[in-house]
């Protein structure tokens, strides 16, 4: 099958962010009486918004999720992100060498975190000019992943039907979004992630590494 567009997730997939903002997140969970490893938090928030995690956070603390909170938590994240992000390797090198020429602009960003987290990262490792104009955040959706309101919104954009984007995912929730929006999903699944969740969610290709992705460039 041959696709007209790429639709991206961000964290873990673009870039190397998810082990940095679960340790945040578990920091200030045990500040709240929550010990957890970062195996641990991880397994209950990657792919998750914290705000939709809320009733989990209340069941482990008996305390409410608060903006000011959430702020806090914000603030000292985008910190650690600025000075210890990192680009998943081989990402650079497919999207110069094997994707911008056939895509071009038909490239998009659709991720389930903030705009500000998602342009923070992506300008950091030096991928922010492959998606200039063509992000889109689930904050900013009627409804975050697993829905498939983002996947539809950079669709759209694109002006692209759903059904003829490849969508590229990590997780199981963001996996159930890309299927949902009715688009094509391959699960980047480095050694040590959990394969079968991710085909069992709907992924019906799984990359080792990203530079695997040139299969995406393939003739039609």
């Amino acid at each position: 099958m041959s696709f007209e567009a790429l639709l991206f997730d961000c964290d873990g997939v673009l870039v190397d962010s998810e082990s940095i903002t679960c340790g945040v997140l578990r920091d200030m969970l045990e500040e709240k009486g929550w010990q957890l490893s970062l195996a641990e938090g991880m397994g209950h928030f990657v792919g998750h918004t914290v705000r939709n995690r809320a009733q989990l956070i209340f069941e482990h603390t008996g305390w409410r999720l608060s903006d000011d909170w959430l702020e806090q938590f914000y603030q000292r994240r985008n910190e650690r992100l600025a000075s210890q992000i990192r680009a998943v390797e081989g990402v650079h090198e497919v999207l110069q060498q094997q994707l911008l020429p056939r895509y071009g602009a038909r490239m998009a960003v659709a991720s389930g975190a903030d705009r500000f987290k998602v342009e923070l990262m992506l300008a950091k490792v030096g991928l922010l000019d492959f998606f200039s104009g063509r992000i889109f955040s689930g904050h900013e959706v009627p409804r975050s992943k697993p829905a498939p309101d983002v996947y539809l919104a950079a669709a759209a954009h694109l002006q692209v039907d759903p059904r003829r984007c490849l969508v590229i995912e990590d997780t199981p929730v963001g996996i159930a979004a890309g299927v949902a929006a009715g688009a094509t999903v391959w699960a980047y699944c480095p050694p040590g992630a959990a394969a079968q969740s991710l085909l069992e969610a709907g992924a019906v290709r799984l990359l080792g590494s990203m530079r695997e992705l040139h299969h995406a460039a393939a003739p039609a």
